[in-house]
């Protein structure tokens, strides 16, 4: 391996370790995700240990093509565990994993399974500040292309209406041209999502999305996400139960690494057992 092939796999792990998509990863053409049977997403008896501590035991959970689903539970309960198996940042130690019904994700590495159409907003906003906002979602479509070509490509006609359109969806239009480090902590985290679906991604994990957030942001960040949903699957870990009442249209509570309850916020919080282990209520 030549030097400048071996600085661009060194800014290659470097990137994948702050961004949640590969801005110098060139993947392979993408075939159509075979969504047939109504489901995008498919863990079956997932099961995985550190350390003796067992973070997640034998879940199964199955999220529809287009369903905006929330996922609640207290600390400890296996969500951070959940999202990393999904997006091969972990390997369980057992069970089964596919989006749609032909790609198998424990085959997969993490940057490949970003390519087939997952992608994951972290709670910690993570942009290029010193960039405009436009600038950011640009980088975003950069991502299957090498570095190198990077530096002389320009936007299609299509490309520039997909920015236009991603700009309203998130709101920041009239921000287009400012640094994305001058924006407030809910805008940052509006440009983030942006950038994610500037890559078109089929199911998108979004993890703790209004922690921080104001009460005005808090609403618009409700509207963006339930706008993704029929378009986009949508998988939403959050703490804020009012936030989740305000989009829920199917929940999922967590306990012990295992789906304790599922199904619409009244169902779930009637639930006794999670009253008595997310709420803190007995019986």
């Amino acid at each position: 391996m030549n030097g400048v092939s071996q600085g661009l796999e060194r800014f290659r792990e470097t990137m994948r370790r702050d961004r949640v998509f590969d801005l110098v990863n060139n993947p392979a053409e993408n075939p159509a995700l075979d969504v047939s049977h109504g489901m995008a997403l498919y863990l079956e008896g997932i099961t995985k240990s550190f350390d003796g501590f067992r973070a997640l035991d034998d879940l199964t959970l199955y999220i529809g093509d287009g369903e905006l689903r929330c996922i609640i539970g207290p600390n400890g309960a296996g969500k951070t565990t959940l999202m990393d198996v999904i997006t091969g940042k972990t390997r369980p130690d057992a069970g089964t994993a596919w989006f749609g019904n032909r790609i198998n994700l424990l085959r997969l590495k993490e940057h490949e399974i970003a390519g087939k159409g997952i992608g994951r907003k972290f709670q910690k906003p993570t942009v290029f500040e010193n960039h405009s906002v436009h600038e950011n979602l640009e980088l975003a479509l950069h991502a299957d292309r090498g570095l190198l070509t990077s530096l002389t490509w320009k936007l299609n006609g299509e490309q520039r209406d997909q920015l236009d359109e991603t700009l309203e969806l998130i709101g920041l239009k009239e921000r287009r041209d400012a640094p994305a480090g001058s924006l407030s902590h809910g805008q940052k985290q509006w440009l983030e999502i942006g950038s994610l679906l500037m890559q078109k991604p089929r199911l998108l994990l979004v993890d703790e999305p209004v922690a921080g957030m104001s009460g005005q942001e808090t609403e618009a960040t409700a509207e963006l996400l339930t706008s993704l949903a029929g378009r986009h699957s949508v998988v939403v870990v959050e703490h804020d139960m009012d936030f989740v009442r305000s989009i829920a249209r199917q929940v999922t509570v967590l306990h012990q690494g295992s789906v304790l309850a599922e199904g619409r916020m009244d169902e779930v919080q009637a639930d006794p057992r999670v009253r008595e282990v997310y709420l803190g209520e007995e019986n």
